[in-house]
């Protein structure tokens, strides 16, 4: 099983819609990716270490696939679509990182 987690930096001045995104961007993502998307989960934050502290990213959302070439596969069709997207909930740019779990 692995997780595809995107990192939204919570960066000075940016814009992140957080309704858009939980209701509109997800829902659409999520619907293209199935059958292969196993779960998907938003995170938005709170703060970063210290008390009152700006967290480091504002949104991470993570993602559940079987394998790296099921999220490819699913993914490369719509790529074009969801970055396309982007622009409708944020200025900022997104990171993505694929892992192994290797604990759950």
């Amino acid at each position: 099983m692995i997780r595809v987690s995107i990192f939204y930096p919570n960066t000075e001045g940016s814009r992140f819609d957080v309704d858009y995104y939980v209701n509109s961007h997800i829902p659409m993502v999520a619907g293209k990716l199935k059958p292969a998307l196993k779960g998907v989960w938003v995170d938005r934050g709170l703060s970063g270490r210290a008390p009152d502290s700006r967290p480091p990213y504002v949104v991470i959302a993570h993602m559940l696939f079987d394998s790296v070439d099921a999220f490819r596969q699913a993914y490369a069709p719509h790529a074009t679509v969801f970055r396309g997207d982007v622009p409708n909930y944020t200025d900022v740019e997104p990171l993505m990182q694929i892992n192994e779990i290797k604990l759950a």
